[in-house]
């Protein structure tokens, strides 16, 4: 079996790992499924470039199998998880063309898989998700983003809704009323089956848009590819950097 380092999970507008050398897709069997990977290496480090939705974005975000996925990362022995994600902003303060590094989550999908603890394979465990996104790896990522001139923030509240559809403006609202900055439809649960298997995990969100009943105009889905064009550019300079220096040492709570 082969082994990798460190793994980039691409969200919408992230679909290739033109970072990476000596390029080779692999499928890996696991219990939930098989996964499509694709295995390089950058600066003499194994990494695997997962996208989330498949190739050409066939998967809808309610349908993606995260279970798969992050039991594909584990059996490959990955250390740390950089993730993306296009999301939409309920705080003007996070403006489209913004990154930011979120580091908290409410959840309102519904028919998700969401845990390994079943009973059947992993037994029955309660783990602790008071920082859901692995601190470490955050501030990495937010001082990397901040010498490389970008835009960032760091520190946010995602909203997960089920999707695919966008969220209505009274869903919105609410999302503001508790707390939420963004809005997207994929970080649960792969955030918390990262921490269920061990692995370092954080997301690098891209704003496209503002929310329903904030943006100007109707929401739609080539509006938000549009967007992640534009900063398509920057992500890859982040990750690259972050693939390049990250520390390999698993020095936090998370494993």
């Amino acid at each position: 079996m082969l082994k990798a380092d460190l793994a980039v999970i691409g969200g919408t507008g992230v679909y290739r790992a033109d970072m990476l050398e000596n390029v080779k897709e692999i499928d890996v069997e696991t219990r939930y499924g098989k996964v499509n990977l694709l295995f390089g290496t950058y600066h003499g480090r194994k990494i695997v470039f997962l996208a989330r939705h498949g190739k050409r974005h066939s998967v809808p975000p309610h349908l993606v199998n995260y279970r798969a996925n992050m039991q594909a990362l584990k059996e490959l022995e990955v250390k740390k998880i950089i993730a993306t994600a296009a999301v939409g902003s309920l705080n003007e303060k996070m403006a489209p063309l913004d990154f930011v590094i979120i580091d908290q989550f409410i959840d309102f999908t519904k028919t998700r898989k969401s845990t390994f603890f079943e009973g059947r394979f992993e037994g029955v465990r309660h783990i602790d998700v008071t920082d859901p996104y692995c601190p470490k790896l955050r501030s990495f990522l937010f001082e990397k983003a901040v010498e490389l001139g970008l835009k960032v923030q760091q520190g946010g509240c995602y909203v997960c809704m089920e999707g695919p559809r966008f969220e209505t403006s009274a869903e919105i609202k609410m999302c503001k009323l508790l707390g939420g900055d963004l809005v997207g439809m994929t970080s649960v649960p792969e955030v918390v089956l990262a921490r269920e298997a061990g692995i370092c995990y954080a997301t690098i969100a891209m704003v496209t848009n503002y929310a329903a009943g904030m943006a100007p105009s109707v929401l739609s889905h080539s509006e938000v590819l549009e967007i992640t064009k534009k900063l398509n550019n920057d992500i890859s300079r982040l990750i690259m950097t972050a693939l390049a220096e990250v520390s390999l040492e698993e020095n936090c709570d998370c494993c």
